[in-house]
């Protein structure tokens, strides 16, 4: 995670079991030669250090986050393991690592062309680069929070303020190939019930998109902007009969191996 709005492992963990589970995907693709040393790059409030331990439990692992509450919660978590506090994009611990994880993170870091063969550089001959990023800049939840964010009286404040990284499976294969002996890309979407109707949208996204924007914005504008966005989700996601919204998240996924 980075530090953009300032990340908050509470926010974060309230749909921990969702946030989860695509890591478990992950690793379970990126299986092959053993793994001595790993890193978990944006390791969140540790829940998917957690599961690479489980996945690699003989493994030397560290994780690595640029948000101190993150960092907290991962060593009271793990207090086993190591973590430290440090930016993605400037992070350089020397390897070779077996297996380096980045779930859900590498979407806030820039530059990729530079930064993925800077990561591979640091694997094991035979060691995996292991990516997962949400691709859904172009679903309802996000095209309506740039509306909102766009025609309110926070206009200028929040211009630029949403992630912006917009590669396809084709980029990444293309990019990782001259470097990899390997490449495997892949697109899920996952279809998410949340208990709570829209306002369920909301919270989870206040645990990862919203929250660059609201740390941008007054208590008073913070209540505002999320009325408004409400009021353009109830036209996009439909509340079932038990009060649930299915909510769909495409991931995009790589494995690339050295």
């Amino acid at each position: 995670m980075t530090s953009s709005g300032g990340w908050e492992a509470k926010q974060y963990s309230v749909f921990e079991a969702e946030r989860t589970r695509p890591v478990r995907d992950l690793l379970h693709a990126a299986q092959g030669a053993t793994v001595r040393a790993a890193v978990d790059l944006g390791c969140g409030p540790g829940n998917s250090t957690e599961t690479l331990l489980a996945y690699a439990p003989q493994a030397s692992i560290v994780g690595i986050d640029s948000s101190a509450d993150m960092i907290a919660a991962a060593r009271k978590r793990l207090p086993q393991l190591r973590f430290e506090l440090a930016d993605i994009s400037t992070w350089n611990e020397a390897g070779p690592y077996d297996l380096i994880l980045a779930n859900a993170s590498l979407q806030w870091v820039p530059d990729h062309e530079t930064l993925l063969p800077r990561l591979v550089s640091l694997l094991a001959p035979g060691g995996r680069l292991a990516v997962q990023m949400p691709d859904n800049l172009d679903e309802p939840s996000h095209r309506l929070m740039r509306e909102v964010a766009a025609n309110g009286p926070w206009r200028e404040r929040l211009a630029g303020t949403e992630r912006t990284l917009r590669h396809d499976a084709h980029w990444y294969y293309a990019r990782l190939t001259p470097h990899c002996e390997r490449v495997d890309v892949w697109r899920t979407i996952y279809h998410h019930p949340l208990a709570g109707g829209i306002d369920a949208v909301i919270e989870w996204f206040k645990g990862s998109a919203l929250r660059p924007m609201l740390a941008k914005l007054s208590a008073d504008e913070q209540t505002a902007f999320l009325d408004q966005y409400r009021e353009a989700l109830k036209s996009a996601y439909e509340v079932l009969a038990d009060g649930t919204v299915l909510l769909p998240f495409p991931r995009l996924f790589f494995v690339a191996t050295r």
